[in-house]
């Protein structure tokens, strides 16, 4: 076990290299000056340009730009905001659960929904329901989220007046940011109605989110029953009178959930990028409205080490699918 931990963290290595570069790059394609944002484009003199220019580094050429950053980066520091002059480290941090939140409750959605709905469509294989659910998981996985987001939005908030528009709780609830997570913050402070103020707010956001990832999750469960019902071992099952609930829930699906597992993470990246589309419309304070605001605010420590921290993320939950597939199918750490 130890030897396949190594063997997935090695491959991290180039990974890491690739990420840093690509996130160092990446806001320097932008246009606009950043010393212009910053220190206003009115009244700056060359020579004001000039200073503030050599005070952050971006005079020096690109390559050694990027070693700097590189340096910073293994000695634990992350950079300054140039708007907000807070390290971007703590900002991150500050803003993380949130997305957290929100990201959590939508794989649960998706989970939830999408394993039981990919199960029952295998089994009832050709049927009105595995033609409607797979059209309707074909349909949720195209939708795009900006439009998707918004018709729910002046449907239910709008037109019904059920959820709130945006936001993460109601603005007549103020308490102590103890965990950074609304809805355990909420709870623990005893206010009547902020819980229930907290979940309201959540509930669309995260059903928006979870759209593609449970699309993706029952397709793929419905594909890897469809495929493990063929197997020997199941038709063995059944020929000795097996109960139908227990072939199906112990000798198919465990089996089943193996390549589920791994489409369930991957959809952390999926959920990370549809977050900046989701918590804009909502007007949710998380990373990817954060991100948003420093890319239209050309805010290069916030962007390059925002990317690099949201990567950090992605390849932390793969290593951990990856171990956890290991866990489920043994010979795979023996590979």
């Amino acid at each position: 076990m130890i030897r396949f931990i190594l063997s997935r963290l090695l491959y991290l290595v180039p990974t890491f290299i690739g990420i840093t570069i690509i996130a160092f790059s990446f806001p320097r394609f932008l246009a606009g000056d950043p010393v212009l944002l910053m220190a206003g484009e009115r009244g700056v003199t060359p020579e004001r340009h000039a200073e503030l220019s050599a005070q952050l580094g971006y005079d020096k050429p690109l390559v050694l730009q990027y070693f700097d950053f590189l340096g910073r980066l293994l000695h634990g520091d992350m950079g300054t905001s140039l708007v907000t002059k807070k390290p971007v480290l703590a900002e991150f941090l500050s803003l993380f659960p949130a997305t957290v939140e929100l990201g959590l409750v939508a794989i649960f959605i998706a989970v939830l929904l999408g394993v039981p709905i990919g199960v029952i469509a295998a089994i009832k294989r050709g049927s009105w329901f595995d033609q409607l659910s797979m059209t309707g998981a074909l349909v949720g996985f195209s939708m795009p989220i900006f439009w998707w987001g918004l018709l729910l939005i002046i449907f239910f908030s709008g037109y019904l007046g059920w959820t709130p528009v945006s936001g993460r709780i109601s603005l007549m609830y103020f308490f102590p940011n103890v965990t950074g997570f609304m809805l355990i913050d909420s709870l623990i402070s005893g206010q009547d109605g902020a819980f229930a103020s907290a979940v309201q707010h959540l509930i669309l956001p995260s059903i928006v989110l979870a759209t593609i990832p449970l699309a993706v999750i029952a397709r793929q469960t419905r594909s890897a029953m469809l495929e493990v019902m063929s197997e020997d071992y199941v038709r063995t099952a059944r020929a000795k009178g097996m109960p139908r609930r227990r072939v199906i829930g112990v000798h198919a699906l465990r089996n089943a959930l193996i390549p589920v597992v791994t489409t369930i993470g991957l959809q952390i990246g999926v959920l990370l990028a549809g977050a900046i589309l989701t918590e804009t419309i909502f007007s949710w304070p998380g990373i990817g409205k954060w991100m948003i605001d420093s890319i239209s605010r050309r805010d290069y420590p916030a962007v390059q080490s925002g990317l690099l921290l949201i990567a950090g993320v992605v390849m932390v939950v793969n290593l951990l699918v990856d171990l956890t597939y290991g866990l489920i199918n043994p010979r795979i750490r023996h590979r």
